[in-house]
């Protein structure tokens, strides 16, 4: 008898994804301790998580698709939704929040016309609160897709807004690694 190999997801990710899982499940002793490496890589490929990629992590890893679901909503970094062209998330945790993040929070929801935790009517944006980014000194930290922007304050919500949207027409926008002190960085 021979081990068939799981159907890829209905939506097919790509063929450098699909070869990858195999090797990603090997490096564990245990298969299923290869469910959020697997799930990552999904993420990286399609930008989110569906229900059929749940299912195939699944099959790939030997437990039921309700399991991989509970991974999927037990961590917040897993989407199971598209997001906007640009991801913001704005830093909560105690230091940038004593510096202003959620007031920044409240106008960069005004300014993006995006509610805090949902993509904006226009599909470019994503706004979302997350906990400490890392940079405690510097708050209020935001986080857009690969790039650090530290010290924005809830006054400069504006003209950072402006920067925002002048990336959506950039064509080399996120072509470079950020490197902190330099315009990308901090925006």
């Amino acid at each position: 008898m021979h081990e068939t190999s799981p159907s890829a997801p209905a939506r097919a990710l790509t063929p450098e994804t699909l070869a990858k899982a195999p090797a990603i499940v090997g490096l564990y002793p245990q298969k299923r301790s290869a469910t959020m490496p697997l799930l990552h890589l999904v993420q990286e490929d399609r930008g989110y998580i569906t229900q059929d990629d749940m299912s195939w992590v699944a099959e790939l890893v030997g437990v039921t698709p309700m399991q991989v679901l509970e991974v999927v909503t037990f961590y917040p970094m897993f989407r199971q939704s598209p997001i906007g062209r640009r991801h913001v998330r704005v830093c909560r945790t105690l230091s940038c929040a004593l510096r202003g993040s959620y007031a920044l929070m409240s106008e960069l929801e005004k300014s993006l016309n995006c509610p805090r935790g949902e993509t904006s009517p226009d599909g470019n944006f994503t706004l979302e609160f997350v906990e400490c980014i890392a940079d405690c000194g510097c708050g209020p930290v935001v986080h857009v897709d690969s790039s650090m922007h530290e010290n924005v304050k809830p006054e400069d919500a504006a003209a950072f807004t402006q920067q925002l949207k002048a990336t959506l027409t950039d064509p080399t926008y996120g072509q470079k690694s950020p490197v902190p002190g330099t315009p990308e960085w901090n925006g």
